[in-house]
């Protein structure tokens, strides 16, 4: 239940504060209410890719469309002159060749989806491969496609079928492998296609390609070694590489097809990156022995190693809290990386042989994709007043921002305050949570609070930009985003102090976190409170419904009901072992999880309830619904159950996001309203 793939988020005018904090309320010639359809006018920036040299930017803007999943426009941009240029909707992964004359990138073409190469203006654009893609799971995925030092070949990762793939599609379906399901189950496939992915290289010119890597592993997260034939890339050579992920770094010869591996650790690597004089390896790597295929308890640090795998340092080491993949600056000298610290997503860098971090982009917010050029930088931002835009930043110039997506409808909307509120938990812990304070407020009126819950539960919320809090707001409801112990962004001691302990003292958490923001507001109506969450956030809505009857209405999305039976149906079987310590037939587990389910005491549940669930779903199966469903009817409360099509865990369709957002509203309006 790791939020995978993903946020949409850029900038309008926050409104003021009056005194004593009161938000002033809307004036009917101003800016209009936020409302759920405004979802399908949103556009965000995702991928950024700059240009060796730092002259041109390579972005995607992500499209909300009125029906269908939201798609991207790849756009090349000038940064001296400003011109651009938009390719094909659904391109995505752009790299620059190393002199920034042309780019590659994957996307459609009249010949077939692949591997494209363009101009640098992104004229003559001509497919050099087809590429074929896996739903077999390849958590925290990096880099697709990488350029030769040359500049005349490109390796790019493509599958291809398996052993398992004739008697898995045949007609009776033969089921061998322990990972049988796909990821999240999207559009109508509900079985894992048992291809692979593996290295591949082409040459530009003549378009001759050659398969480096083969076998039953998954190769991905390649990057080309500056001044050689060398490809790092990631892969799990364990022995039963279904049962236990483990990641390490290996090494393909694009001349002679050598593999080498570099890391044999029990813990786990990820997106490997070059030095610029090839002599040095950074990644990501953790320390312990178990790692979730799904997600991972232990914050992921940036490691520096030798192009050899020797000499092994923990770069990241003093900085306690989640890291992102790095990069390398164009000298050598320093490692740029993302760092999760309390809500917020800043980009750091560190000295490359040891010394203190700087602090590259640290506003209020969530640096999203980034790259370096020379001496630009050029990342995705998204601030507490609206969706992801492009910035860019030369030296030590202040940033500037090169896109205001957002602009027109940004002007329209009046865009709530968020603020941080700490507090302590039952036990003392100090936990923070992100209030996104109620529109319309006046010095008599009084307004519901609902408690949105993230998924993960190693994930985090922030002050960023969230599309759901404003709409809520503009009904003139408050949203409360409890950080609770698991989260990241606080270190890692406090994401551990939910090991062993599900539906345990982090659901406390979000109970103190709602209490907290009623003492701080005596304006909040104790009884128009809601409560609701997605994947994990589902599943600690569910759990707090049978613990307490505070909540008028709650909502989980995509939740487990049964501890026992989602561990045996889900794609992954490693999740709670990591979080546990054991599987569940070990020492006991099992009736520790069937003591934490929620389904065991549902009796409890008095709650009005409604359920959303992706019809597809494979991380949490939608029979964890339908046994809620059930059960919440068999004890009298009212619960309706939406299942949407087509979807997996979560909602992608703009439609049902907009659906599910609309029907939400009316479950609270109607309880709320309930005597």
């Amino acid at each position: 239940m790791t939020q995978r793939r993903f946020s949409t988020a850029v900038a309008a005018v926050a409104l003021a504060a009056l005194a004593g904090g009161l938000p002033p309320s809307l004036d009917a010639q101003g800016p209009q209410p936020w409302t759920a359809r405004d979802l399908s006018r949103l556009l965000a920036v995702g991928d950024v890719e700059v240009s060796p040299a730092g002259t041109h930017v390579a972005y995607t803007v992500v499209h909300n469309s009125d029906t269908g999943r939201p798609q991207a426009t790849l756009t090349i941009r000038n940064l001296t002159t400003g011109a651009s240029h938009d390719l094909p909707r659904g391109s995505s992964g752009p790299r620059w060749a190393p002199d920034g004359r042309r780019l590659g990138y994957l996307g459609p073409t009249p010949e077939g989806y692949g591997l494209v190469v363009s101009e640098a203006d992104g004229s003559g654009a001509r497919l050099i491969a087809k590429v074929e893609s896996t739903n077999h799971p390849l958590p925290s995925a990096a880099a697709s496609v990488a350029w030769a030092p040359d500049g005349r070949r490109v390796a790019f990762v493509s599958a291809t079928p398996g052993p398992e793939h004739a008697q898995a599609n045949g007609d009776p379906m033969v089921i061998t492998r322990y990972l049988y399901k796909p990821t999240a189950g999207e559009g109508l496939t509900r079985f894992n296609d048992n291809k692979r992915t593996h290295v591949f290289v082409t040459d530009v010119g003549t378009r001759q390609v050659t398969q480096l890597t083969d076998g039953a592993t998954y190769e991905h997260s390649i990057d080309w070694a500056p001044g050689g034939d060398v490809i790092s890339f990631i892969s799990n050579r364990e022995a039963d590489a279904d049962r236990f992920f483990n990641y390490d770094v290996l090494t393909v010869s694009a001349r002679t097809r050598d593999v080498r591996r570099l890391t044999t650790t029990k813990s786990a690597e990820y997106a490997p990156a070059w030095s610029p004089d090839g002599r040095r390896l950074a990644f990501l790597g953790t320390r312990r022995d178990l790692t979730s295929s799904e997600t991972t308890m232990e914050d992921t640090h940036v490691w520096v190693m030798q192009a050899d795998g020797s000499g092994r340092i923990e770069l990241g080491k003093d900085i306690d809290n989640r890291q992102g993949p790095p990069q390398w600056s164009a000298d050598g000298r320093w490692v740029y990386f993302t760092v999760q610290e309390r809500g917020s997503v800043k980009l750091l860098r560190l000295p490359a042989d040891g010394g203190a971090a700087e602090v590259v982009a640290g506003d209020r917010g969530s640096v999203g994709a980034w790259s370096l050029g020379g001496d630009t930088l050029a990342y995705a931002f998204t601030s507490p007043s609206g969706p992801a835009d492009l910035y860019t930043r030369r030296g030590t110039a202040a940033p500037e921002r090169r896109t205001t997506l957002n602009a027109a409808l940004l002007a329209e909307r009046a865009t709530a305050e968020v603020e941080a509120l700490t507090f302590r938990s039952a036990d003392g812990t100090e936990i923070e949570a992100f209030l996104t304070l109620p529109q319309g407020r006046t010095m008599t009126s009084t307004h519901p609070l609902i408690a949105l819950i993230h998924g993960g539960p190693h994930g985090q919320q922030g002050p960023a930009f969230n599309h759901k809090a404003q709409v809520y707001a503009a009904q003139g409801w408050a949203s409360l985003m409890v950080n609770y112990r698991g989260s990241t962004g606080y270190g890692q001691a406090l994401a551990d102090k939910i090991f062993g302990d599900q539906n345990g003292a982090e659901a406390r958490d979000v109970v103190a976190g709602v209490d907290a923001a009623l003492a701080k507001y005596p304006w909040f109506d104790r009884s128009k409170l809601g409560i609701e969450g997605g994947s994990y956030g589902g599943q600690l809505t569910n759990w707090i419904i049978t613990e307490t009857d505070r909540f008028a209405a709650a909502i989980p999305s995509a939740g487990i009901a049964n501890l026992v039976s989602f561990n045996y149906m889900a794609y992954y079987h490693d999740y709670l072992a990591v979080e546990f310590g054991r599987y569940p037939h070990q020492d006991g587990l099992m009736d520790v999880l069937w003591q934490r389910s929620p389904i065991r005491q549902i009796h409890k549940a008095k709650t009005p309830t409604l359920i959303l669930h992706g019809e597809n779903d494979n991380d949490v199966p939608i029979a964890e619904a339908e046994q809620l469903y059930v059960a919440l009817h068999d004890v009298g409360v009212k619960t309706e159950l939406v299942r949407y099509p087509r979807e997996g865990h979560g909602l992608r369709e703009t439609g049902h996001v907009i659906d599910a957002l609309e029907r939400s509203i009316d479950w609270y309006r109607t309880h709320f309203a309930a005597p």
